[in-house]
């Protein structure tokens, strides 16, 4: 006769399952959520950048302009524009410029939501915004050809 196995054998076995699935699921539902929140915070880091730059970009030198001497930048005022732009807005921002362009990087953190739990706190997040001066306003430039 062999031996009847005991009703309470297996007790247990069931919730560990459970649990091990359940944290499973959690790092999947944290990675989805905050995942798609971290590329939100790039989105709007980007955001944030190209109309930091465009601000400096509006800063023509004005004396180079009625000299002749064509659109050019004033690029302490882009530099000073770009940054009084982001003020207050939490970021950290690196203005660089030419006679023609503005650019703008800026450095954020993200605060995740649930992948805090698995001590994942902030994720850093940066974004890029660039403007170029464009001289032919009068006219828009010219279609390449076909070679």
């Amino acid at each position: 006769m062999s031996a009847r196995p005991r009703p309470d054998a297996d007790r247990g076995t069931l919730s560990i399952f459970v649990a091990i699935c359940a944290t499973a699921l959690l790092m999947l539902a944290g990675l989805v959520l905050d995942g798609g929140g971290r590329l939100r915070a790039i989105e709007h880091a980007d955001a944030l950048a190209q109309e930091a730059a465009r601000a400096g970009g509006q800063q023509i030198d004005q004396a180079q302009l009625l000299q002749g001497h064509g659109l050019v930048l004033d690029q302490q005022q882009a530099v000073t524009a770009a940054d009084d732009y982001l003020k207050g807005r939490g970021v950290t921002p690196t203005v660089t410029t030419t006679a023609t362009t503005v650019k703008v990087t800026i450095t954020t953190t993200y605060h995740t939501s649930l992948l805090g739990l698995i001590g994942l706190d902030n994720l850093t997040v940066h974004g890029v915004g660039q403007a170029r001066l464009v001289p032919g306003v009068n006219a828009p430039d010219p279609l390449p050809t076909a070679p």
